[in-house]
C-alpha cells in the first residue's frame, strides 16, 4: 500500500467506530469498480452462537496493469474493536501491509474459492464462536486494482431453539423497548385529549398541535417496534422501515414547529408570528426534510457506500444548525416580556411569564444536550451487549421532556402562570427590577 491506500485504510478502520449496528441483517450489496483497499461492509455483536453467511456472484477484478492480480490478496474478514489498534500499528509500520495477512483479524474468504470464470462465485457460512462485536470488511491489497460483484451477506445469532436472530446482541430488546414507549405515548395522548376535552375554553390550536406531535411519537415508536421484531426474526423489515421513516420525517418537524411555537408564545400569548419567527421556520423545516434524507440513506445502505461519510456529516451539521435555531425564539420572547415588564404596569403576570419561559429554555437545553451528547457518550463507552442501554435513556429523556413541556403549557382555566393574585404585584415589581432574565 503507498501513502493513499495507507490514509484510506486509517480512515475505513476509524470510520467504523462511528458505526452504528446495521437496521437490516440480511443485505445485497453491489459493488461497482471499486478501487479503495478497505470497505467497511457492516458491524454486529455476535453471541458465541453467531453466524456469518457471505455469498459473491458476478465478480469482475481489473487490474491498471493488465495483469491477474493474486485472488488471494482480495478477501473478506472480520474485526473486533479490541483488535483495531493492533491492526493500525501493523499498517502504519508497513504501508505495504496486507491486512489479511495479520493474525489479529478472523479470515474468512479470498477471491482464491471463487469457482473459475464467468461464473465467478461463491457461498460460504462461517461460524463466530467468540462473543464480541466485529466489523465485517472487504480488502483489496492488490495495487491499482478495480473490483465489482454482488455481495449477499447474513449475519445472525441463533437463540436456544436453534431460530435466527438477525439483530446485533446488543439490540435483541429494541423490540419490546419500542412496543412499551409506543404504550406509553398512546396513554399520554389518551390523557392529554381528555385535558383539552375538560378545559375546552383554554384550548388554543398550539395544543392540537401538540397532540398531533404525540399521536406521531407514538406511531413512529410502534412501526419502530414491528420494525426491529421483523428485523429480529426475518433478517429484513416487510416493509416497516418505510412507515417508520414517514412517521419520522412527521414526528422531527412537528417537534421542532411545537418548540418554536411554544417559544414565541403563538397562539395562547399572542395570535400571529414575527417575520423573524416565520423565517425560523422557514429554516427548520427545509432542513429537517434534508436530514430525514440523510437518515434514509444512513439506515437503508450502509457503510460499503464511497458517499456514507459525507451523508452523517450532513445529518450531524443539519441537527445542529437545528437544534441552534429553535432556541432563538425562546430567547427572543424573553427578552420581549422583559422590555413589555418595564411599561404594560402587570408586574406579576409578566414575571410568572418569564420565570415559565426561562424554566422552558433551561428544559430544551437540558434534553438537546443530554440527546445529542450523552446518549452518544453512552452508544460510545457501553459494551457491545448493552447498546440497547442508549436507547432506553433517550427515549426515557423524550418522554421526560415532553411531560414537562407539556404540563408546562396544558390547557388550563387557572394557570398558575398566568393568573395571579393583586397582592402579589409589589413582590413581582421588585423580583423584576433586581433580576434581569438574562441568559
Amino acid at each position: 500500500m503507498g501513502k493513499t491506500t495507507l490514509a484510506t485504510a486509517v480512515a475505513a478502520f476509524l470510520l467504523l467506530l462511528l458505526v452504528p449496528p446495521s437496521t437490516a441483517e440480511i443485505k445485497t450489496l453491489t459493488i461497482t469498480s471499486d478501487t479503495r483497499p478497505m470497505i467497511l461492509l457492516e458491524k454486529f455483536g455476535f453471541t458465541h452462537t453467531g453466524h456469518v453467511s457471505i455469498a459473491v456472484s458476478s465478480v469482475s477484478v481489473v487490474a491498471s496493469s493488465g495483469s491477474q492480480p493474486d485472488p488471494s490478496r482480495l478477501g473478506f474478514f472480520l474485526l473486533s474493536e479490541e483488535s483495531l489498534l493492533q491492526v493500525l500499528i501493523e499498517i502504519q509500520q508497513n504501508p505495504r501491509f496486507c491486512v489479511l495477512d495479520s493474525r489479529y483479524i478472523k479470515a474468512l474468504l479470498t477471491f482464491r474459492e471463487l469457482s473459475p470464470p464467468p461464473a465467478a462465485s461463491v457461498n460460504r457460512i462461517f461460524p463466530v464462536t467468540i462473543a464480541n462485536e466485529y466489523s465485517l470488511f472487504f480488502a483489496n491489497c492488490a495495487p491499482e486494482t478495480s473490483v465489482s460483484m454482488a455481495v449477499h451477506t447474513e449475519l445472525y445469532n441463533l437463540d436456544p431453539d436453534n431460530s435466527r436472530d438477525y439483530l446485533s446482541a446488543g439490540q435483541t430488546q429494541l423490540p419490546s423497548l419500542f412496543f412499551l414507549f409506543s404504550v406509553a405515548y398512546f396513554a399520554f395522548l389518551a390523557l392529554w385529549l381528555y385535558l383539552c376535552h375538560s378545559n375546552r375554553r383554554s384550548l388554543h390550536r398550539i395544543h392540537l398541535l401538540m397532540g398531533a406531535l404525540l399521536l406521531m411519537k407514538a406511531l413512529n415508536l410502534l412501526c419502530a417496534a414491528e420494525d426491529k421484531h421483523y428485523v429480529k426474526i426475518t433478517g429484513t423489515p416487510h416493509g416497516w422501515d418505510v412507515l417508520f421513516y414517514i412517521f419520522q420525517f412527521i414526528r422531527v418537524v412537528l417537534l421542532f414547529t411545537v418548540i418554536v411555537l411554544v417559544g414565541t408564545g403563538w397562539s395562547f400569548l399572542k395570535p400571529f408570528l414575527q417575520e423573524r419567527e416565520k423565517k425560523v421556520l422557514m429554516i427548520v423545516i427545509p432542513l429537517q426534510l434534508l436530514a430525514n434524507v440523510a437518515s434514509v440513506v444512513i439506515g437503508e445502505t450502509g457503510p460499503f457506500i464511497k458517499d456514507w461519510g459525507i451523508w452523517n456529516q450532513v445529518f450531524l451539521l443539519v441537527d445542529i444548525v437545528c437544534c441552534c435555531a429553535i432556541i432563538f425564539p425562546i430567547v427572543w420572547s424573553i427578552r420581549s416580556l422583559r422590555e413589555t415588564s418595564k411599561t404594560d404596569g402587570k408586574a406579576a403576570r409578566n414575571l410568572a411569564k418569564l420565570t415559565l419561559f426561562r424554566q422552558f429554555y433551561i428544559v430544551v437545553i437540558g434534553y438537546l444536550y443530554f440527546t445529542r451528547i450523552v446518549v452518544f457518550a453512552l452508544k460510545t463507552i457501553a459494551a457491545y451487549k448493552y447498546q440497547w442501554v442508549s436507547n432506553l435513556a433517550e427515549e426515557t429523556a423524550s418522554l421526560a421532556f415532553y411531560v414537562v413541556m407539556f404540563y408546562m403549557f396544558r390547557p388550563v382555566e387557572r394557570n398558575e402562570y398566568f393568573v395571579l393574585d393583586e397582592e402579589e404585584e409589589e413582590a413581582a415589581e421588585i423580583a423584576l427590577r433586581d433580576e434581569e432574565f438574562e441568559l
